[in-house]
């Protein structure tokens, strides 16, 4: 066995050991996005395999050449569609599965600050005011002006 031994540990020497276990850097594809990967690079590796060979049957001047373009061009259609499904597929999953919604969220820890900060931005009551907004007392006495105006005052939609 020389110097290593069978779990993969060094004899007489300090190190790493032969085999050690790295942590994935990106999380596995779902399955059906998956499938849909290894498809389209199947088809177009025989697309362009098959594109490949109609060159050289052009270059030669074989008569397989036109049937040959016209199996390319249809390859070529095909591959189109299998990378489409791909990135169709993995939309769709995406959609359907990809929202976590967690009380530990990112987002929601953002907006829970951002609240703590407005709250904090505000004046105090107890300095001058309730810390609300005024009800009438400086306003001037009478109806308050409407939001919108009344709807006879629009000339568009008058009775003839």
């Amino acid at each position: 066995m020389g110097m290593y031994e069978d779990d993969g540990a060094v004899v007489g020497a300090r190190g790493r050991s032969l085999w050690e276990e790295e942590p994935a850097r990106r999380r596995r594809m779902p399955d059906p996005v998956r499938d849909s990967a290894v498809r389209a690079v199947l088809i177009v590796a025989v697309t362009l395999t098959g594109a490949t060979v109609t060159f050289f049957l052009m270059v030669t001047g074989s008569w397989l050449a036109l049937p040959m373009a016209l199996c390319a061009i249809a390859g070529t259609v095909v591959a189109t569609w299998g990378v489409l499904d791909v990135l169709i597929t993995r939309q769709m999953w995406n959609q359907r599965y990809g929202v976590v919604s967690e009380p530990s969220s990112t987002a929601r820890d953002r907006r829970r600050e951002r609240r703590r900060a407005r709250r904090q931005a505000r004046p105090q009551p107890g300095g001058g005011g309730t810390g609300r907004i005024p009800r009438g007392g400086g306003e001037a006495p009478g109806p308050r002006p409407a939001a919108w105006p009344p709807p006879g005052a629009d000339r568009r939609y008058r009775a003839s």
